[in-house]
């Protein structure tokens, strides 16, 4: 594999884990805010984030590339409301889009047929995590932040599989 692109890759993975920490800090902030079924939305993107994390580590493996782990920066730990925690979330999500593209242009511009596909089911699946998180940024925009609609969009996030 070109260098420049397995760099790319132990970066990729450092901020697939960064992703995962952030999401996990906003699940400790949404258990003190006592909002358990965000919590657990939170806690199911945090393992969706070490798999995707650990797709790329396992594909380096596969290449017979060495993985070289970088430091994961502190994540922000406070946010001033539901609708501002899933902002940051939609803001997070299109900042890992534009490094997802960016990982796949340098794929194919060094001609690294593997790498492109690859990447296609990251691309695929970013385009679900914007929506998720647009979804709900809707959703609470509908409604007043100490509503009990804010208690049953807790309940209906709490149902959240993969967790």
């Amino acid at each position: 594999m070109d260098k420049k692109l397995v760099k790319a890759f132990n970066d990729q993975i450092k901020n697939e884990l960064f992703s995962a920490y952030l999401y996990l800090s906003m699940a400790a902030w949404s258990e003190s805010k006592n909002l358990p079924g965000f919590a657990h939305w939170f806690r199911v993107q945090f393992k969706e984030e070490i798999s995707h994390g650990m797709k790329m580590f396992e594909f380096l493996v596969d290449r017979g590339e060495r993985i070289i782990l970088e430091a994961i920066p502190q994540p922000e730990t406070e946010f001033s409301s539901a609708l501002n925690v899933f902002d940051e979330t939609l803001k997070h999500e299109k900042k890992v889009t534009a490094l997802i593209h960016s990982l796949s242009e340098l794929a194919n511009k060094v001609g690294d047929h593997a790498g492109v596909v690859f990447l296609q089911w990251f691309i695929t699946e970013q385009v679900e995590e914007e929506k998720n998180a647009s979804f709900i940024i809707e959703t609470l925009k509908m409604i007043k932040p100490d509503s009990a609609a804010l208690i049953m969009l807790d309940r209906e996030l709490a149902k959240r599989g993969g967790g």
